[in-house]
């Protein structure tokens, strides 16, 4: 089975659905990562930048991530960019991949980043004739989606309705975020590796598993 995972940032695909890539991936699934944006100077340092570009390769091998692909669009500018220019290259990756299982940003996030591209992702994943899209899932994103208002719209809330178990995967998320220095966390931030760790077990305490990613289903077509 081909996967497509879309992350508005860095480090997003790790945090959203890090356990469950490296589960796919170690059963012999073709995993591939979109990154939609990019840091760059002077709002990130010339050293931030040289980090992050070790740091993807690093998580990404650790997941087993087939291959990346990068929009190269600017991090928390994505309003700057026309929206149908995202949806064209958004688009063009899932034509590319021809992924059965896609995997998106919860579009009640707080950043208005993840909001943008869930937006940009349902166009491309419209279930037009020939669409090799089977199965679209919302992850969520540690001080992103659990950061959100709950009010006055209550459809904006992440209501997980998926789980995924993922009790001998996690060590290998951990480990992946782990090399996400710029981004990691102390304790108790939520980006922190032992928020991750509780948060994986209240997903699991949830669906009678141990560990668990969650995910809200947008479409599951069944033949």
């Amino acid at each position: 089975m081909k996967i497509l995972v879309i992350a508005p940032h860095p480090d997003d695909e790790v945090l959203g659905c890090g356990g469950t890539i490296k589960k796919y991936s170690k059963r012999g699934d073709e995993v591939y990562l979109c990154l939609v944006t990019k840091a760059y100077t002077p709002d990130w340092s010339k050293k931030f930048l040289e980090s992050r570009k070790k740091e993807i390769p690093k998580a990404g091998k650790i997941l087993g991530i087939k291959e990346t692909f990068f929009l190269d669009l600017p991090s928390v500018r994505l309003d700057t960019v026309p929206q149908k220019k995202l949806n064209d290259l958004i688009s063009d990756c899932v034509n590319r991949v021809k992924p059965e299982l896609v995997f998106i940003p919860h579009g009640g996030d707080i950043n208005k980043d993840h909001r943008l591209v869930f937006e940009a992702s349902m166009v491309a994943i419209r279930p037009k004739p020939g669409c090799p899209v089977k199965k679209a899932l919302c992850y969520e994103v540690l001080s992103g989606t659990d950061w959100s208002a709950s009010f006055p719209k209550k459809e904006g809330v992440f209501v997980p309705n998926v789980y995924i178990d993922i009790l001998k995967n996690l060590k290998g998320k951990l480990r992946a975020m782990a090399c996400y220095k710029t981004e990691l966390k102390k304790y108790p931030h939520p980006r922190s590796l032992k928020a991750i760790s509780i948060l994986a077990e209240k997903r699991g305490l949830e669906a009678g598993l141990k560990l668990a990613e969650a995910f809200m289903l947008i479409r599951d077509i069944l033949k």
